[in-house]
């Protein structure tokens, strides 16, 4: 965990990087300020030693761009810190999806498995509860979907395994004696959720599910793509393994709300540190690695680096073998949406709050999810992981010596979270007139993706979860009448103005055609 005590506003303006006015650079000395793009393959190494001791992890540097880059690591090491965790503890890479893959294989191999919530990304996994489905062909790990809701679901769906070993043996005359024993072990690696699922905006309970799973001795793997590190900070609540994308996929999202603009790709995982890789769960960092000249990954580190197992691993196996990295370029994008992170989150989660209120009282809407309203199913979980999604007022009271004025009461309101809405409008076929409202939004833009400085929408039934029966649309909290709003910066009068003439269109047409 970092140490770094700076606040939140300071570290996204100043973390992972500092001028270095000595260093030469074209005329002579004195450093940019702003963050240079290294567009660069490979690294010029001081000698033969330093070449060998970069590749036997003796010492930290940079070897080539598929596995690190300068620009890269101020992004790692920026938002990994924002998260809470060590400067070293991210791994920047081509896409959101990309994160949550790399995060699993990097700890689950051929005939193990994850414990899932069902509550995810449509992009994420083709979700069937109840069912095991294939994650990854290239490992062949599997993936056990559960309902978040009881995070004693995660625990029941481990498996569980009885080895009979015969250990001794005892020959006394012409009898001979087995001794036997019983082992119990179990093949799975971890647990995995969305700190708020994208689309059903459940919150899931992290703190009993990072209990549970270190109960178990598994890590809890977390997107946490819809709340962003200025509303949760996952790591505070017991989990171990953060992934964000940054783009329009899911995971570990830097280009959704941590980027702002939508106009780059890519994905982060950042490891806590803090949890024993070498306690006999992960074979992976047991058994020695014959891709890394026999590395035990949760052994063989140097003790100042055994803390930094799980990410030194996924950068030098999984990055550096299947090679999904991120361009300097897309990550200092990512970097300059990172600065004005805590501004655009206020307004962000200000507008929908008053989009959702607006909603819930509108006469055409049938139901409203947004866990900042108090009628929510979700509100009491926000008001833990959220910093209380909505808005909330404090107030105080100043007693004055002046005659005129004896008590002035300030109002503070804070919006603290919940970037999302989506609803369902009134129709004898919702689904429909659902993607007729699309069809007529003006400001709104109807796009794959969420978390962009624009007001954005989508229809899931039809586009993102498509792929899904309607039984497991529903499971997922995805019924076929959701419309999913991402909601912009704009001027709150003009996206609700929107979404009023969209929904008046809507229905129109609907009865024109009843």
């Amino acid at each position: 965990m970092s140490d770094n005590k700076q606040g939140f506003d300071t570290l996204a303006l100043h973390a992972g990087y500092d001028p270095d006015p000595t260093i030469t650079l074209g005329l002579g000395q004195g450093a940019p300020t702003g963050i240079p793009v290294y567009r660069t393959t490979p690294y010029k190494f001081k000698n033969t030693e330093h070449a060998a001791n970069l590749f036997k992890l003796k010492e930290l540097g940079n070897i080539y761009s598929r596995i690190m880059n300068p620009t890269n690591s101020i992004l790692e090491s920026r938002y990994a810190q924002l998260e809470g965790g060590h400067p070293l503890s991210g791994l920047a890479v081509s896409s959101g999806t990309n994160a949550i893959f790399y995060a699993i294989i990097n700890l689950a191999s051929e005939g193990d498995n994850i414990v899932a919530a069902r509550a995810l990304y449509g992009g994420t996994f083709t979700i069937e509860p109840s069912t095991i489905h294939t994650v990854q062909p290239i490992t062949n790990a599997l993936v056990k979907f559960v309902d978040a809701e009881n995070p004693q679901n995660f625990v029941t769906a481990m498996d569980e395994y009885v080895l009979l070993v015969e250990y001794f043996i005892i020959a006394v005359s012409l009898v001979t004696y087995r001794l036997f024993s019983f082992f119990s072990y179990s093949k799975t690696r971890a647990f995995f959720c969305e700190t708020v699922s994208n689309p059903a905006l459940e919150i899931c309970d992290l703190e009993e599910i990072s209990g549970l799973a270190h109960e178990n001795g598994v890590p809890l793997i977390a997107d946490s793509t819809f709340s962003t590190p200025y509303l949760c900070k996952p790591f505070e609540f017991g989990v171990d393994i953060v992934v964000r994308p940054c783009n329009g996929e899911k995971v570990s999202s830097l280009t959704k709300w941590i980027g702002g603009h939508g106009a780059c790709l890519g994905g982060i995982i950042v490891d806590k540190g803090e949890f024993n890789w070498g306690a006999g769960k992960h074979p992976l960092y047991d058994e020695p690695d014959t891709s890394y000249s026999g590395m035990r990954w949760g052994h063989d580190l140097p003790e100042e680096l055994a803390p930094l197992a799980y990410i030194l691993r996924a950068r030098t196996v999984p990055l550096r073998n299947l090679g999904g990295c991120m361009s300097p370029d897309n990550a200092w994008m990512v970097i300059q949406g990172i600065e004005t992170l805590s501004l655009r989150m206020e307004r962000h989660c200000e507008n929908s709050m008053k989009v959702a209120r607006h909603l819930e009282a509108h006469p055409d809407v049938a139901w409203v999810r947004y866990p900042g309203l108090p009628s929510d199913p979700q509100h009491h979980k926000s008001q833990k992981y959220l910093k209380g999604t909505g808005e909330y007022k404090a107030y105080r009271n100043l007693k004055m010596t002046v005659p005129i004025i004896n008590v002035v009461t300030i109002t503070l309101i804070h919006y603290a979270g919940g970037p999302m809405v989506v609803f369902g409008i009134k129709s004898a076929n919702a689904k429909e007139t659902g993607q007729k409202f699309i069809d007529n939004l003006k400001l709104f833009s109807h796009v794959a993706n969420v978390g962009d400085v624009r007001s954005l929408a989508i229809h899931p039934a039809s586009t993102t979860h498509s792929q899904l029966s309607e039984d497991a649309q529903r499971n997922a909290g995805c019924p076929p009448d959701m419309i999913r709003l991402s909601i912009g910066i704009e001027s709150i009068q003009d996206i609700i103005a929107d979404l009023d003439q969209a929904i008046s269109v809507a229905n129109f047409l609907q009865h024109m055609e009843a």
